[in-house]
């Protein structure tokens, strides 16, 4: 018998709705949603405390592995909440940056398991709000999420924060625990409230970070110092910037390592930076370049920008063994930022004529100095053949580009407004200096023989 038709069907009730749909329902919704629907109704209390559902979330937020889980011998959810109770101030920053110290652990673990042995235990909430009264700033809270996992490093060489080594020079940075970093708050001018996150035993240099937007600094920026050179002021300091933020300075210098962008030295982090484009191939030869900025040797004004470069000279190994060859020369072009143009020849290469055979390698550093914030050099190496010692020939080296990290101008100079709101790498200059190729200074540095001198590298030599 038909049902009249002027009867409304029975009103829809969340009780009598099927648990598959609705628990897939849930399973889109954020962990805040989600909690949310706990205090709506007895039967979504229920169903979103399925287990299943928190899962997602620890692994999203907390990186929390199915091993981690069985070993705490928690629910999910109940591991969400008790990690939430603790790190959830952190929640945006946690998962990005455990991520980038699990890859540096794992990487650094394989290539320089001495550095994993100097890095520090976590700290608790308690210690950073203690921090925070002693300096009288707060700490931004990408900071404070990445001292929760590793509270920096021992003050020891090599630095978790990379190398550079040249004849006389020799700088390896190391990430400071927070009551170090504390100790070297800075009050006085030029420096005014910024905590140092860096620190080079050899040369005392720091990067620093801008815990407020004071001295024409924004707020949480990362730098080097750089004293203006030329000025009486002695707050006169300019700045070579790093970074933006805490998070991003350190996510991006960890993915550099743990995809190989930055070569391992004898168990150090070297800061050289290789453009695959940089690689040209004659015969059976290849040169390949990689650079280095050196704030630490480096000024604004007067405008002085130090660079460093390593250069590879490799024979293939398929090569026959009469290819085998001997540096006898080199000559660079090298040009500024003007297009002033300086050429430079002379005999061997870091007063050395290195033998080049099929499969071997041969690699060296070198330096270069600039009066404007860019520049590039060019050459080529001239060889004699051991078989045919008549024979010459030259090698290409690739053109390779060296530019000055962005940078600030003290805001206590006294100079033009234009000057003091030049706030990139196309600041003017005045000075006229030229460029000067170092070879002839350097010692040669193979990739498994790189010493740790001391002192300054010359300027210009």
């Amino acid at each position: 018998m038909a049902a009249p038709l002027d009867m409304e069907p029975p009103a829809l009730s969340l009780e009598l709705l099927p648990t598959d749909p609705l628990l897939l329902i849930l399973s889109f919704l954020d962990y805040r949603d989600l909690m949310s629907c706990c205090y709506l109704s007895r039967r979504l209390n229920q169903l979103s405390s399925h287990d299943p559902l928190w899962k997602r979330h620890c692994k999203k937020y907390w990186l929390i592995s199915d091993e981690e889980k069985s070993q705490r011998n928690q629910s999910w959810k109940a591991i969400f909440i008790s990690t939430y109770s603790d790190l959830g101030r952190y929640i945006q920053y946690y998962a990005t940056l455990k991520k980038a110290w699990d890859d540096l652990e794992k990487y650094l673990g394989q290539r320089c398991p001495r550095m994993i042995g100097s890095l520090k235990e976590s700290v608790q909430e308690e210690d950073l709000d203690a921090v925070e009264v002693q300096i009288g700033c707060k700490l931004p809270d990408d900071y404070r999420c990445s001292f929760r996992i590793h509270n920096g490093q021992k003050l020891v060489v090599p630095g978790l924060m990379g190398s550079m080594a040249l004849s006389n020079h020799y700088r390896s940075e190391d990430l400071l625990d927070i009551d170090t970093a504390a100790g070297g708050f800075q009050q006085r001018l030029g420096l005014r409230q910024c905590l140092p996150l860096t620190f080079c035993i050899h040369t005392g240099l720091s990067q620093y970070m801008a815990l407020e937007s004071v001295e024409g600094r924004n707020k949480y920026e990362i730098f080097y110092q750089c004293p203006d050179q030329m000025a009486r002021n002695p707050s006169a300091i300019d700045m070579f910037i790093t970074g933006t933020s805490y998070l991003e300075w350190f996510t991006s210098y960890v993915n550099k390592v743990v995809t190989g962008g930055y070569p391992i030295i004898r168990d150090q982090i070297f800061r050289y930076v290789h453009d695959k484009e940089c690689v040209a191939t004659t015969g059976d030869i290849t040169v390949s370049v990689s650079t280095s900025f050196l704030p630490e040797l480096s000024s604004v004004h007067p405008p002085h920008y130090f660079f460093t470069y390593r250069i590879r000279i490799e024979m293939s190994k398929d090569a026959l063994p009469e290819k085998a060859c001997q540096l006898d020369s080199r000559y660079w072009r090298i040009t500024n930022a003007k297009g002033d143009v300086e050429e430079v020849q002379g005999p061997g290469v870091v007063g050395e004529f290195p033998i080049i055979s099929p499969g071997r390698v041969y690699e060296y550093t070198s330096c270069t100095t600039f009066s404007t914030t860019s520049g590039y050099m060019e050459g080529y190496y001239t060889f004699h053949c051991l078989y045919y010692k008549e024979k010459f020939f030259n090698v290409t080296i690739p053109r390779f580009h060296m530019v000055c990290p962005t940078f600030k101008v003290s805001t206590a100079r006294m100079v033009s407004k234009d000057a003091v709101e030049t706030n990139h790498n196309e600041y003017a200059v005045d000075e006229d200096e030229d460029s000067t190729d170092t070879d002839e200074y350097e010692d040669r540095r193979r990739v498994m023989d790189i010493p740790a001198p001391s002192g300054r590298c010359p300027h210009h030599t």
